[in-house]
């Protein structure tokens, strides 16, 4: 979940350049001459140079000029995500591209990373689609069917937890809650693109907006591990958990993928470790992180083998980088895995689903993780985060 949150990462960014790059291999000065648009963010600001460009790829680079880390977005106007950056520092630049129709949509910079944001409507004119080979259709395709299959599995996993919770049993709804997430931790970006979905199943104490009313999976947490004692309203959070998740499987099958989202998509899960995971922040009553560790790297990993073959054409050099960081930060993981099951995630180990990915784990508890070891795990993650953001321009040279 990403409200109130600082980033280990440190190559984020908040001003929004997005440049034409109509074609999968044609340069923006080719196509229209439009150039850079430059959505400058601010803490009271969100300034935007252009408010018209055309369809197909873009280039977003980024600029924060404000005192506050905050996030930018490019959004349909039902504020779906079409791409983001989130944990964005004061004065620091990136790039995304992400692929866009023609249409209406809306710019948003939130300091603070709080709110609606400061919006700016734009225009996406009819240009030239982008471009995709056979190749490119196919990871989409595949992705399309793996997003759908962890929101199918997650269900009755959901309800093994959500069914201990009414039962009132606090030690069998304690063994499977981490096992409860991991679908969801592996496809977050996909899950969080709907907007109204993630603040009700996976919002943190500190992410609420003012007025709202916490519910969801780490409201549970807290009364399991924390109180000790399920309250009063906990057999209608467990429904409400269902409920709001049976609605994220129905809906998941009509989320718009693209190659860039997928690549962009597999970043954010890794921001999602740096400022979550490795802080120790999202799992703070339960202390079963490293679950959702391997479930965020697991998810980009599967979307960078879908991209690999599209990537290792366009950018060997790129691809064999991140073979040796991905290899490198499993192989740092693997070290924290445990034969004792310390804050009840899963009763085993190594367990494999139809995508070859563990389906259970028993990790290390992370209260017990010293802050040398930390250290070493944020390190690990910004050394994969770095050539993982330049995945997605990968794909469309």
């Amino acid at each position: 979940m990403r409200p109130a949150r600082l980033s280990v990462v440190t190559a984020t960014a908040a001003v929004v350049a997005l440049t034409a790059v109509t074609g999968c291999a044609e340069k923006s000065e080719s196509k229209g001459g439009t150039g850079a648009v430059q959505v400058t963010a601010k803490d009271d600001a969100c300034e935007v140079s252009a408010k018209e460009f055309p369809a197909g790829h873009l280039e977003l680079a980024v600029e924060n000029k404000g005192s506050k880390v905050t996030e930018v977005y490019l959004l349909f106007p039902d504020d779906r995500i079409v791409t983001e950056r989130e944990n964005i520092g004061p004065g620091t630049k990136a790039k995304i591209t992400a692929e866009v129709k023609a249409g209406a949509y809306e710019i948003a910079c939130k300091p603070g990373m709080k709110g609606d944001g400061i919006r700016q409507k734009v225009t996406v004119t009819g240009g030239t689609a982008a471009r995709r080979s056979p190749e490119m259709d196919a990871a989409v395709a595949a992705y399309r069917t793996y997003v759908q299959a962890q929101a199918d599995a997650t269900l009755p996993k959901v309800k093994v937890f959500t069914d201990a919770v009414r039962a009132g049993d606090l030690e069998a709804a304690k063994k499977a809650y981490a096992p409860s997430r991991i679908g969801w931790e592996r496809t977050e970006p996909v899950a969080e693109s709907f907007g109204d979905i993630d603040p009700k199943v996976d919002v943190r104490a500190d992410g609420l907006e003012p007025g709202q009313k916490w519910t969801g999976w780490h409201r549970l947490e807290k009364e399991l591990w924390q109180d000790k004692k399920l309250g009063p309203d906990a057999k209608a959070l467990a429904d409400a958990l269902d409920k709001d998740l049976l609605d994220w499987q129905k809906r998941v099958g009509r989320a718009e993928i693209t190659p860039t989202s997928m690549a962009n998509g597999a970043k954010e899960l890794l921001d999602e470790v740096a400022s979550g995971k490795v802080t120790g922040e999202e799992e703070r009553y339960s202390h079963t992180d490293l679950v959702d560790f391997q479930a965020n790297v697991e998810g980009a990993e599967h979307s960078y083998e879908l991209l690999k073959p599209v990537a290792a054409k366009n950018d060997p050099a790129l691809v064999t980088e991140l073979d040796k960081r991905f290899a490198a930060l499993n192989t740092l993981l693997d070290t924290y895995r445990d034969g004792t099951d310390p804050a009840g995630t899963s009763g085993t180990s190594g367990t494999k689903d139809s995508t070859g990915s563990a389906d259970s784990y028993a990790f290390t508890s992370y209260d017990k993780v010293g802050e040398a070891e930390r250290k070493e795990l944020s390190d690990g993650v910004n050394a994969l985060a770095e050539p993982l953001s330049k995945l997605a321009a990968a794909v469309v040279k």
